[in-house]
């Protein structure tokens, strides 16, 4: 059994969508409701590093602590972000993927396709209607490359 860990808002539609795509796969994953578990400093630091992003870069903007802090001016640390988003976990971008494959942000959704050990088992569309994998479990062609989430 392949071991998968979602970092996942259930109130999110990627998020969900991100878990219909793991689950496609036969893989059940560790799901970490980081909401009501958020991360630690550490742990939030070592997804950033596995990712290979910036802190910022996984900070949630459209949120409104986002605005309340300040926390687009840019005299703020890496450090301080950190600390703000473990304070807050609604900054935190979500979701997180962390496969034996490597650690991603899984905006769009698809993007877990690329860390997945396993194949997927069949046709899977996202919850709008969007067919990703068709039923011999292979990506429709129009999601490989280049494609940008609806908003």
């Amino acid at each position: 059994m392949t071991d998968i860990t979602l970092y996942h808002n259930p109130a999110c539609g990627t998020s969900r969508n991100t878990l219909g795509l793991i689950r496609n796969s036969g893989v059940e994953p560790t799901v970490i409701h980081y909401l009501e578990t958020p991360p630690s400093r550490t742990e939030l630091q070592k997804l950033i590093t596995d990712m290979g992003i910036g802190v910022r870069d996984l900070l949630r903007k459209n949120t409104e602590p986002y605005v309340q802090l300040g926390l687009a001016e840019a005299r703020l640390s890496d450090d301080e972000l950190l600390d703000t988003m473990v304070a807050h976990p609604i900054l935190i971008n979500r979701p997180i993927v962390v496969t034996p494959l490597g650690t991603r942000l899984c905006r769009p959704a698809e993007t877990v396709l690329d860390i997945l050990p396993d194949p997927q088992q069949g046709a899977f569309s996202k919850e709008n209607g969007d067919a990703l994998i068709d039923e011999q479990g292979k990506r429709i062609s129009q999601y490989m490359d280049g494609y940008e989430e609806r908003p």
